[in-house]
């Protein structure tokens, strides 16, 4: 079982890499966007793979380059297949990557500790201790200690 999964993710790597060189140098569709191929997973049955891709652009940008995928999907099997030399070629199935969206959103959160973070600040440099500036007791000065012996004789 582990050489299968082995074998596997062995299998998604190259497709990955397949796919990608295939876009960059044989697939001249002027839809297609700048396009980077972020991973591949493949079932453990080496007979689907699904390719997750990010487009650098707006959403019209990105919605053509899916659509410029979908047509160069029998180019891009084909030379999966080629390139790969398995028994039986794996179907692709085109999926956009979440992982910019997600990482806009951690910005956004980081940002907003940030400034929440420098609010804190500056309230901090404006405030006064509750009690004394020390709350704690200070050790007794010896004049004093000399004083309570004194008087205990």
């Amino acid at each position: 079982m582990a050489n299968n999964t082995a074998r596997a993710a062995k299998l998604a790597d190259r497709i990955k890499v397949v796919v990608a060189e295939t876009l960059k140098t044989r697939i001249k569709d002027p839809r297609l966007g700048f396009v980077t191929i972020t991973d591949a997973r493949i079932t453990g049955d080496l007979r689907e793979a699904t390719v997750f891709y990010t487009v650098f652009g707006d959403e019209t940008e990105r919605s053509e380059s899916a659509a410029a995928l979908e047509s160069a999907k029998g180019i891009l099997r084909s030379e999966v297949g080629r390139q790969t030399g398995v028994k039986f070629t794996p179907t692709l199935a085109f999926v956009a990557d979440a992982i910019p969206e997600g990482a806009k959103q951690i910005d956004e959160l980081l940002a907003r500790a940030a400034a929440a973070d420098a609010k804190v600040h500056e309230v901090a440099k404006e405030a006064k201790y509750a009690g004394d500036a020390d709350p704690y007791r200070a050790p007794r000065a010896a004049e004093d200690e000399d004083e309570e012996d004194a008087g205990d004789e």
